[in-house]
């Protein structure tokens, strides 16, 4: 059965900036009824790239559900001041899964190939800085790696 009309192009994805954050360790609250309830306290970092420079701010945290089928759900909150003072919230809900041999490697924090799991976020943005106003419209596919220290996000606009 075809559909009633072709599907148009999908949408470009644009490099924006690459997100460098520093992770301390892995907090739990325990089992609860949707899996193991954790959080992970953000450090500072850096976000470097032809859209957006600047430096975490210390403080942001990493909410996640460890769920019975083995994939972690994520939800980071974070801000990041802009290279020129800017302060721009961050909002990135998303996947982490993979094999279990290769996400017990990266809970021991070990290296880990980021083509061995897969680990996707959707993000978006609130500012009031006027020179990033454009960020309350966008939104942002990011590829991210885990780190035993730090996780790197690739973050890509959604054009």
């Amino acid at each position: 059965m075809s559909p009633l009309f072709p599907f148009p192009p999908p949408p470009a994805l644009l490099p924006m900036t690459r997100v460098v954050c520093e992770v301390a360790a892995l907090e739990t609250l325990g089992p609860a009824p949707q899996g193991e309830r954790r959080f992970v306290p953000l450090g500072g970092g850096t976000a470097e790239g032809p859209e957006l420079n600047g430096r975490l701010v210390e403080g942001g945290v990493d909410w996640q559900w460890q769920r019975s089928d083995g994939v972690l759900e994520i939800a980071a909150h974070y801000v990041i001041r802009a290279d020129d003072g800017g302060l721009i919230e961050v909002r990135s809900d998303g996947l982490r899964h993979g094999p279990d041999e290769v996400m017990q490697r990266l809970a021991r924090g070990e290296a880990v190939d980021p083509g061995e799991y897969f680990f996707r976020t959707l993000v978006r943005f609130t500012t009031g800085a006027p020179a990033w106003l454009h960020l309350n419209r966008v939104m942002a596919l990011a590829v991210g790696r885990r780190e035993a220290r730090r996780v790197i996000l690739d973050f890509y606009r959604i054009t």
